[in-house]
């Protein structure tokens, strides 16, 4: 019985395996191109997380440890709670930041409204002055306000009996300092406008100032947040300006500085850097999210905006551009000058003698040449590096997981105070048991830090550049055989290049000009013009120290007018090779 019923068992098939095989999605074969860039990738996110986020881990570990290491939880956050110089050092940075930002965001509406939407002359004139800030260390214009209203100053009566040491000092050389980004972003969000809007607008009767304030501010309204929330977020994590001109007057940012260099308290000043990233993140995600609400303004059948002179407007924003223009030239004239003269006050013949920085106390010529080192460096590899990894989140096929990954720590940067992640590498790369120790004090962790503080733009404008290109370039080329490599260095790569020249500029200045992402990393050996700059007005060297800041920011314009001629030079080829034969 049993044996009949087991001969009536159907016998197995070949026919089972084979739907399961239909079932079963086909495996993608790989490239050897695909291989070996998805290696690339995949190192790329590597150093990514070695250069951002283990050292901010290692950052908040240490907060909750004391000296000997041992985890503490909160008790250091609860000490300097404790102590009244906590709610003073935050209220004045977070009083501070608020000043500056509703001051800040005013006048950049104002300078980006009169450069887009007038008529007045000079344009490119004011669109020039007004961008000399950005290529000037913060200490620049604190120093020269010192000059201008210290106690020898030039214009001392002018405050009326107050000192510029403190939050007026904060507040001027802040604004002036911060001003150009606020501009760019403000100038961008003004020129993209649909000239519908306004025709319909003065079509129905309404008045300049119901147009204005019904359709001008409503389509700009992001761009001025945004603006608010970028002002917000450099004033309350900057160093140079109240470390400067800040006199007794704490804020967090030179509470990290005395904690680490004044006391050597480093377990406490990692707690008073996570006090200072809640503001930085919280400005960061809400402004995040502010853009994600945000809706196109242009679409296929918008009409340009052409402004149409008005007689008074342009008149009146014409006279708010000199005086903005006058202020900007003064401060920088004032450092200028305050370089050459001799012996403020008593001898004001002209001369170089403050530019010979081997007599002072701050690193000398070669503290310069290590700057110009560095920023070279930092402008070479760190393009090559963002672009390229760039280019592989945009172009390769699949690793969906990793570029959501990569993604997000390209953008953590811009959440991330200079200071924070410098004290950030202390811990990390000053462990002993770190293979990487050996890059501590040289000038490689000085490209490494400054390279991963400024990411985030530079990764944006490289996004932004590829995705302009169409998809089926790299079709094409898959379909024809031709190496992917190929494609990226004949096709990707001359096609983007103004913005590789923009990502370049832009972390070379932004290398010669910082100071709170290396004031802590730097050695003896690896000194920097920046920071000599802080130290030589510690050492009470303030005219040495005007001269090295005019002398960074002389080397950030020759750099922007390369720049300027370089571009200028790839427009003209692009334009000869469109134009027909």
């Amino acid at each position: 019985m049993n044996d009949s019923l087991t001969l009536r068992q159907p016998k197995p098939t070949t026919a089972r395996p084979a739907t399961a095989a239909r079932q079963r999605p086909l495996r993608q074969h790989l490239s050897r191109d695909e291989i070996i860039l998805r290696g690339a990738m995949l190192i790329g996110a590597l150093a990514l997380l070695i250069a951002l986020v283990m050292p901010l881990y290692t950052l908040l570990s240490k907060s909750v440890q004391n000296k000997d290491g041992a985890f503490i939880g909160l008790a250091n956050f609860a000490r300097y709670a404790d102590s009244p110089s906590l709610y003073n050092s935050l209220s004045h940075s977070l009083t501070m930041a608020l000043v500056c930002t509703l001051i800040v965001t005013s006048l950049a509406f104002m300078a980006a409204y009169a450069l887009s939407r007038s008529c007045m002359p000079l344009k490119r004139s004011f669109r020039v002055i007004l961008a000399l800030p950005i290529l000037a260390p913060s200490l620049l214009p604190a120093i020269s306000l010192v000059y201008l209203f210290g106690n020898q100053g030039v214009l001392k009566s002018w405050l009326l009996g107050d000192s510029i040491y403190g939050p007026i000092g904060i507040v001027i050389a802040s604004c002036f300092w911060v001003l150009p980004h606020a501009m760019m972003i403000m100038l961008t969000a003004l020129s993209h406008t649909d000239a519908r809007l306004y025709e319909s607008a003065r079509v129905l009767g309404s008045s300049p100032w119901r147009i204005f304030f019904t359709v001008t501010l409503p389509s700009a309204k992001y761009g001025i947040i945004s603006t608010a929330f970028v002002v917000f977020t450099l004033v309350i994590t900057d160093f140079g300006v109240p470390k400067v001109i800040g006199g007794q007057y704490d804020m967090l940012a030179t509470d990290i500085y005395k904690q680490v260099i004044g006391q050597q308290n480093f377990e406490m000043g990692a707690a008073v850097s996570v006090i200072l990233l809640f503001p930085a993140v919280l400005a960061f995600v809400v402004d995040r999210w502010l853009q994600r609400k945000q809706a196109a303004l242009l679409t296929a059948r918008s009409v340009p905006l052409q402004p149409q002179p008005r007689r008074w407007t342009d008149r009146t924003l014409l006279l708010g551009m000199l005086l903005l223009s006058i202020a900007i030239v003064g401060v920088i004239g004032m450092a200028i000058y305050a370089s050459l003269v001799k012996y403020w006050p008593y001898n004001l013949s002209l001369g170089f003698s403050n530019y010979q920085f081997d007599l002072m106390d701050g690193g000398g010529w070669g503290a310069y040449w290590n700057s110009l080192r560095m920023a070279l460096y930092t402008a070479l590899f760190g393009t090559g590096f963002i672009f390229f990894q760039a280019y592989l989140q945009e172009k390769l096929r699949g690793f969906g997981w990793l570029k959501h990954l990569f993604q997000m720590m390209a953008l953590l940067p811009l959440a991330v105070p200079g200071m924070v992640l410098g004290l950030a590498y202390i811990f990390f790369f000053n462990h002993p048991a770190n293979p990487l120790n050996g890059l501590y004090g040289t000038l490689a962790i000085l490209v490494i830090c400054t390279i991963a503080h400024f990411y985030t733009v530079c990764h944006l404008t490289a996004v932004t550049a590829l995705k302009q290109i169409d998809p089926e370039f790299e079709a094409v080329s898959a379909s024809l055989k031709v190496p992917q490599y190929l494609t990226f260095w004949r096709v990707t790569l001359p096609v983007c290049l103004p913005a590789v020249l923009d990502i370049a500029a832009y972390l070379f200045v932004n290398a010669m000009t910082t100071v709170s992402a290396v004031v802590f990393l730097y050695s003896y050996k690896t000194m920097l013009a920046s920071v000599s700059v802080l130290n030589m007005d510690d050492a009470g060297d303030i005219a040495p120290a005007a001269a090295m800041a005019v002398l960074i920011m002389l080397t950030c314009m020759a750099a922007r007018l390369l720049h300027w001629l370089l571009s200028k030079g790839l427009l003209q080829r692009s334009q000869r090779w469109r134009s027909p034969a």
